[in-house]
């Protein structure tokens, strides 16, 4: 059986006070009941902050981005041996904002997702499609193409054993949603993607990511090939992280 998953990804968002509240408010507020992985991913400046908080707890650390690159003259990056000398075990690499506000290629993403694998932590690899990809009906070769290209570099059987997240465009911060026969199709597909490169693709977590909100978690965690998600918003608020994290 697979994996469960919950993922927080605060963005560009948070203080001192809020990290201590929103961690104090999880950690306190999960139960034996709660079987899925919990991972927070707060900015990088609180990090260090969010490793203390979580030391003697079962949530997870992860960031947010990562540098291609080991070290050297890249001002303003930061390397996977940081994020892990900080107390991260997971990257989101290849978010949507990543690939269009900062026009992130799918080479370099997965030569981040290669970067975070060789310094021991597991990638969160983001893909998924744009509102006019999906209504020129090209979903599918946008989510192939994007898994390719870090297959291709990675190798199928290790882009498996991290994490996907399927997180269409257009249905991020938006509060448009998926329907769960549409984020299981895409889901079902990234699985035979896998499959047919030659991993065991059964055994990979896959996060479904696009304004899950507690009143569409379960339905969207119910179908066969989405184990959890990649949260946006609803992270920054205790009640509806550990709610979306119950559902899981």
């Amino acid at each position: 059986m697979r994996q469960r998953m919950v993922a927080g990804n605060w963005k560009l968002n948070g203080s001192k006070e809020l990290t201590r509240s929103l961690l104090a408010g999880i950690t306190t507020g999960l139960h034996d009941d709660v079987s899925a992985d919990v991972v927070v991913c707060p900015p990088f400046v609180y990090l260090e902050q969010a490793a203390a908080a979580l030391a003697d707890s079962c949530v997870k650390l992860g960031a947010q981005n990562v540098c291609a690159e080991t070290s050297g003259a890249f001002t303003g990056e930061i390397s996977a041996d940081m994020l892990r000398e900080v107390g991260c075990q997971y990257v989101i690499v290849g978010h949507s904002e990543r690939r269009s506000l900062y026009a992130e290629s799918d080479n370099l993403v997965a030569r981040k997702f290669v970067a975070a694998r060789d310094s021991g932590l597991t990638p969160i690899l983001c893909v998924g499609e744009t509102l006019n990809e999906r209504e020129r009906g090209v979903t599918e070769q946008v989510i192939a193409r994007q898994l390719q290209e870090v297959i291709s570099l990675a190798g199928a059987e290790t882009v498996a054993s991290a994490v996907i997240a399927y997180e269409p465009v257009w249905a991020i911060g938006s509060g448009l949603t998926a329907t769960p026969d549409q984020a299981q199709a895409v889901h079902a597909f990234m699985r035979e993607r896998l499959r047919d490169s030659g991993a065991k693709a059964d055994a990979c977590c896959m996060l479904y990511g696009g304004s899950v909100k507690p009143s569409n978690a379960a339905e969207l965690f119910s179908m066969p090939d989405i184990d959890g998600g990649l949260i946006g918003g609803a992270s920054l608020v205790v009640g509806d992280f550990l709610a979306i994290c119950r559902a899981a």
